[in-house]
């Protein structure tokens, strides 16, 4: 069936070939984007801000536009959406069985593109639609039982909390909440505090990686080395870290671990990945039972789900090798910075309070803050409509602020566009 496919999936090794050989442009078949979409320079990230501008323009938001919300969505690069658009019409344009035969491998290229990333094996892992579908098929899948107990943090998301809660409810185990403490008062505070909520009869810790609403970073290797230590299993949310830090599973070494692709790796909508950890395989009950599951490991008994668009998940492969050709180390370098420059400017906005920790080591590129008197939901709206700086609200319980995510499309410039129209604000009212 090769024969009937005419542009062929790029795999990671080809697409650094092309790249280096003619910018992203070369991997792009459609004349449109290869006449839109320039090359980046010579010298990679340490070419500075012309590296960055030129990652800026592999994105087709108009240049006017700074959207800083990648803890809830980020756009995906040109190579992405052009493998997504090609994927989708090979289908449309021709959905007989023979033709959608060669989607198998495909699917099964992109679930070793997801191993190599987090650093584990193509066995372990688990294509889902996004996190929160991650979660559920955790808590869904675990067989526990009055008398059992689960431990959770209060600022996890829903699909992380909510979904523990709801479902001890129906089965009798009884759920643990650590209260998060603002801002962050280091990780010893929150090994302390879990490690006093854990007893005999917990079964599973489950936290989030970095937190959505402060952008408080969690000692994860040593929280997953601490519930291994007492037979407990563990579920690291990834959401806000996949695809933002360099990520290795290998040795986090979680029992579960998930995450979206429409997130920080910039992929394709409704997909997403859940690691499961080879000791863990046996500790799970599949959720659906359908037809269509994975070819390797466990995603041979969690992953029947029925039809699936596989289309999403050859562009989430692409955009993995998008940043791999940046380099995970630069990616997350790159954010952290945008947030640090961010920090160090809002500080000094009178009347505005910081509610994400100042110090580096303690938070991610998610930063929150408390407007002063300003209603923060109408000076979102004002930053959009007024200055096309698009950032969210956020915070959590107790905390309402605002919320800027910078990522890797992001400049310093856009940084201080903001900046300058949030001290404006502050001095001025709405």
């Amino acid at each position: 069936m090769a024969a009937q496919r005419s542009d062929p999936g790029v795999s990671r090794r080809e697409f650094a070939r092309l790249f280096a050989a003619g910018g992203s442009a070369a991997l792009l078949a459609h004349p449109a984007w290869a006449q839109s979409v320039p090359s980046l320079p010579a010298g990679g990230p340490a070419a500075g801000e012309t590296f960055w501008r030129a990652i800026r323009a592999q994105f087709v938001m108009p240049p006017g536009l700074a959207v800083m919300n990648a803890a809830n969505l980020c756009p995906s690069p040109a190579p992405v959406i052009e493998t997504l658009r090609r994927e989708t019409d090979q289908v449309d344009r021709d959905p007989s069985p023979q033709n959608r035969a060669r989607l198998s491998p495909a699917r099964e290229a992109a679930r070793r593109a997801l191993a190599a990333y987090l650093r584990v094996t193509p066995e372990e892992i688990v294509i889902t639609r996004n996190t929160s579908e991650s979660n559920n098929l955790v808590s869904n899948g675990l067989e526990l039982n009055a008398g059992d107990q689960v431990v959770i943090f209060s600022d996890n998301h829903p699909s992380n909390s909510q979904a523990w809660v709801q479902k001890g409810k129906r089965f009798g185990f009884t759920v643990t909440v650590v209260e998060q403490k603002n801002p962050h008062p280091g990780a010893e505070y929150y090994l302390d505090a879990f490690t006093g909520a854990l007893n005999p009869r917990v079964k599973v810790l489950a936290f989030t990686h970095l937190t959505n609403t402060v952008g408080d970073l969690f000692p994860a290797k040593e929280l997953c080395t601490i519930a291994r230590e007492r037979g407990i299993l563990t579920l690291v949310d990834g959401a806000q870290t996949f695809g933002q830090m360099d990520v290795d599973l290998r040795d986090i070494d979680p029992d579960f671990y998930s995450g979206s692709a429409h997130k920080w790796p910039c992929g394709a909508r409704e997909c997403g990945v859940l690691f499961i950890n080879a000791r863990a395989h046996d500790r799970i009950w599949p959720a659906s039972y359908s037809a269509y599951p994975g070819a390797v490991g466990i995603s041979r008994r969690m992953e029947a789900f029925g039809q699936r668009d596989e289309a999403t998940m050859i562009a989430f492969a692409e955009a993995l090798a998008f940043q791999e050709r940046i380099g995970r180390q630069a990616v997350q370098r790159r954010s952290a910075a945008l947030a640090d420059q961010f920090v160090e400017g809002i500080r000094k906005v009178p009347g505005f309070k910081l509610f994400t920790s100042p110090d580096a080591t303690r938070r991610g590129p998610v930063v929150t803050f408390e407007p002063g008197t300003l209603d923060r939901t109408k000076l979102v709206a004002a930053l959009y409509e007024q200055h096309k700086l698009a950032v969210a609200t956020g915070g959590g319980p107790g905390r309402p602020g605002v919320r800027v995510s910078p990522h890797i499309y992001n400049t310093t410039d856009e940084i201080d566009r903001l900046l300058s129209a949030l001290t404006r604000y502050a001095r001025n009212g709405l």
